[in-house]
């Protein structure tokens, strides 16, 4: 019996092993889980990362401090948002003292830092609105932001030409800024210089086009770049949005058939005689932007496009036209699929 008795102790010695060695593995994954916590909660306490810039932060008449944490992590103000941001929000005890208004701020703040501008009265800061219409070129654009904020338009030029932006995704490192200056109408301090104000534009290019199917331009044989060069002429070519993605049907016709797209917008931009008309010598000076003589895209967009411009460059209508003509009194288009059609059009709409 006594055997027995031992073989019954040494059974029940196993399994109490086993949950001393899992409870050692559980309180270790514990221990590590709570030291990678505690280093993500300090690293929120800290600044983000990144070269600082400036941003123009709006708090909303009512929005919660929760809101606002988290739309401070989103413009990179400060490092975290969600759960441990709100929970570092609460910490401070001043949650319910931040004040609606407009603030200048500044990527990689720490939150206290953040929230000792937010629950100070701002100062009124004298803005402008600035109009850039669709269509807009790089010159135009300056001549905007000359008369709105005293800018020289011959300093914002040479910024844009010149200065080190944070680019969009589409735009190389070394194209020129021209067709990605965002237009739309801005409130801007006039305290701001032509760098913060160009930054301003490229970043809203960045914001406004996230979300367009970018994946498009390989199956189009287009780059992202080339997709702005295209939608930047749809923009300056169509009135009416039914002819846009039309238009930007003929383009990617003409392209697969290597002819020129015969785009007279695009002379327009490089004008050799900037009247705003196209002479017989114009239309015969070979440059880059000559669309009549050479075939191909021009070397860069001739104009800020607006979103239907862009949308209609990355989803063109499936279409077998080949060539158009201004022709109704709302500024529409007529269709052609071949030059002799094209030519009955032109007569029935000009003639």
């Amino acid at each position: 019996m006594t055997p027995r008795r031992a073989d019954r102790h040494a059974h029940h010695d196993r399994p109490r092993r086993l949950s001393l060695a899992f409870l050692f593995v559980t309180l270790a994954g514990l221990v590590a889980g709570l030291v990678l916590a505690s280093r993500f909660y300090e690293g929120c306490k800290g600044a983000a990362d990144g070269p600082a810039r400036d941003v123009t932060f709006a708090v909303e008449e009512g929005a919660t401090a929760e809101q606002v944490v988290d739309e401070l992590a989103a413009e990179g103000v400060i490092p975290c948002g969600g759960f441990v941001g709100n929970l570092l929000m609460r910490g401070t005890g001043r949650s319910g003292d931040i004040r609606a208004g407009t603030y200048t701020l500044a990527t990689g703040m720490t939150l206290d830092e953040a929230v000792r501008v937010l629950t100070t009265a701002p100062k009124e800061v004298p803005t402008a609105d600035v109009l850039i219409p669709p269509g807009y070129r790089l010159t135009q654009i300056a001549d905007a932001v000359e008369e709105a904020l005293g800018i020289p338009a011959d300093e914002f030029l040479a910024r844009a030409a010149k200065g080190a932006f944070e680019r969009p995704a589409a735009l190389p490192a070394r194209a020129p800024l021209e067709g990605f200056l965002w237009p739309q109408t801005y409130r801007i301090p006039k305290r701001d210089g032509a760098d913060a104000v160009i930054q301003r534009l490229l970043d809203q290019f960045a914001q406004e086009t996230a979300k367009l199917p970018w994946e498009n331009a390989d199956a189009l044989g287009a780059s992202p770049y080339e997709i702005v060069v295209i939608a930047s002429m749809i923009e300056k070519e169509a009135a009416v949005q039914r002819d846009r993605p039309l238009i930007a049907g003929v383009i990617y016709n003409r392209l697969r058939e290597g002819m020129t797209l015969g785009i007279d917008a695009t002379l327009l931009y490089d004008d050799p005689t900037p009247d705003g008309e196209l002479s017989t010598s114009d239309i015969e000076t070979d440059g880059p932007y000559n669309t009549r003589m050479r075939a191909g895209l021009p070397p860069t967009p001739i104009a800020s496009p607006y979103l239907w411009s862009l949308r209609a460059a990355l989803e063109p209508a499936d279409t077998p036209y080949f060539y158009y003509v201004l022709c109704d009194d709302d500024g529409g288009h007529r269709f052609a699929v071949t030059y002799d059609e094209h030519l009955a059009n032109v007569d029935a709409c000009l003639g």
